[in-house]
C-alpha cells in the first residue's frame, strides 16, 4: 500500500534555505514506490506552494489534510517552535516528529535550560533578557567571561555573539535582538564540542546514538559558517571511553524525556577538560539539520542506519498512532471544513 507523504518545507524564518537543503536530502532519498510524495513549500513571504505551483492556504491545508502523514521539514521559528505542529495536530493529520510542547520548550533556550535543570541535568549559567532589559551589574559577577549571547528563539546561530568584554555586550544584544526581543545571556562553557543524536523506534523504544564531537576549523566557535560551509569536521563516534559514552547517551535520552519528545532530538553537550565529569548541556534541536552532511543523519548512518532507514522510521513511527492519539496524547481532533 502506497503511503500518501507529503514533505513540507521552507517558512518564513532565517532558516529558510537550511530547511529547503533538508527537504531536498529527504525527497532524493525517499523510496518513490513506498511514498505518494507531495510537496508544500511555504516561500518567505508566507505563501504557500503544492508541487511547485502557488497555492491558496485552504486549498494548501486541504492537501495537507488529504495526506497518511506530514514531514515537517522547517527549522526555526514558525516551524520548528510548535506552530505548525498545533497546525497538523486541529487538522488531524499525523505528522513527524514532536509535539507542540515540545517543539515550543526546545525553540526557547531559556526555557530548555530551566526544564532540563529541573530534570537534574547540568546547563551553564545564564540569564534570559526581555525587551528593553539589559544585564545587571549582579549578572556580571555572578557570570565569568566569555559569555554568548543568543537570541532566545532562533537555531543555526543565527545571531550568536561570543563575548570576551563586558564592553561588547550592548552590541552584541542589538544584533541578537534583531533576531528575536527575547535574549540569553550564557556563560561560555569549556570542554569539548560533543552532540548526540537520540531516535525514538516505531515500537517506542529511544536510543542514542555515537556521540559525535565537533572539531571547528576555521571560526572561534560552531557558528552559521562553521555549520554550513565547511567550517568543522565531525568525529563518529569521538574519542571517549565508554563510561563517558555511556552517560552522554543516557544524559541525552533524559533530555528527550524532560521535553516530552518524540520521534527525534540532538541534543549538544560541552565535556569539561577538568573538574567534574558532569557533561554540560548546551543547546537542544527538535529538529536538526537534515541533509546527508548534517551531524544527525551522519550519527545513524555510522550507528548501521542509513538515510533512507532512518527516514523510514521516523514516518513509520508517526503512523504508529494514527488511529489512536494525537501528539499532545489527546484523541485526535476533527478538523473544521476548509472552504
Amino acid at each position: 500500500m502506497t503511503i500518501r507523504l507529503a514533505v513540507l518545507y521552507g517558512g518564513q524564518s532565517g532558516e529558510h534555505d537550511v530547511s529547503c537543503r533538508s527537504a531536498a536530502s529527504i525527497l532524493a532519498n525517499l523510496d518513490r514506490k513506498r511514498y505518494q510524495v507531495t510537496e508544500v513549500l511555504i516561500d518567505r513571504d508566507g505563501g504557500w506552494h503544492v508541487g511547485g505551483r502557488p497555492t491558496p492556504l485552504p486549498a494548501a491545508l486541504r492537501v495537507l489534510r488529504a495526506q497518511d502523514v506530514v514531514f515537517p521539514a522547517l527549522h526555526g521559528p514558525y516551524g520548528e517552535d510548535g506552530t505548525v505542529a498545533s497546525l497538523l495536530e486541529w487538522l488531524g493529520v499525523p505528522y513527524v516528529g514532536n509535539g507542540v510542547f515540545a517543539s515550543a520548550a526546545g525553540m526557547d533556550k531559556g526555557v530548555t535550560k530551566r526544564l532540563l535543570a529541573a530534570e537534574g541535568l547540568r546547563v551553564s549559567p545564564g540569564v534570559t533578557l526581555r525587551p528593553g532589559e539589559e544585564l545587571s551589574p549582579d549578572d556580571r559577577r555572578r557570570l565569568d567571561l566569555p559569555v554568548f549571547v543568543k537570541p532566545a528563539r532562533a537555531g543555526s546561530s543565527l545571531g550568536v555573539v561570543k563575548v570576551d568584554d563586558w564592553a561588547g555586550v550592548p552590541a552584541a544584544l542589538e544584533l541578537a535582538r534583531q533576531v528575536d526581543p527575547k535574549v540569553l545571556i550564557e556563560q561560555g562553557a569549556r570542554g569539548r564540542e560533543i552532540d548526540v543524536a537520540v531516535l525514538q523506534h516505531p515500537d517506542g523504544r529511544v536510543q542514542a546514538g555515537p556521540p559525535l564531537e565537533i572539531r571547528v576549523t576555521v571560526a572561534g566557535f560552531f557558528d552559521y559558517d562553521a555549520k554550513y560551509d565547511g567550517g568543522a569536521v565531525f568525529q563518529i563516534p569521538a574519542p571517549l571511553d565508554a563510561a563517558t559514552t555511556e552517560v552522554l547517551q543516557d544524559r541525552a535520552i533524559r533530555a528527550f524525556q524532560a521535553l516530552d519528545c518524540r520521534g527525534l532530538l540532538r541534543v549538544d553537550f560541552f565535556l569539561p577538560a577538568e573538574g567534574s565529569p558532569e557533561p554540560i548541556v548546551n543547546e537542544v534541536n527538535t529538529f536538526p539539520g537534515f541533509t546527508a552532511a548534517s551531524q544527525f543523519p551522519q550519527i545513524w548512518h555510522k550507528a548501521g542506519i542509513g538515510f533512507a532507514a532512518l527516514i523510514d522510521i521516523l514516518i513509520s513511527g508517526a503512523l504508529v498512532d494514527r488511529d489512536r492519539t494525537s501528539h499532545s496524547g489527546l484523541p485526535r481532533p476533527r478538523a473544521a471544513n476548509l472552504v
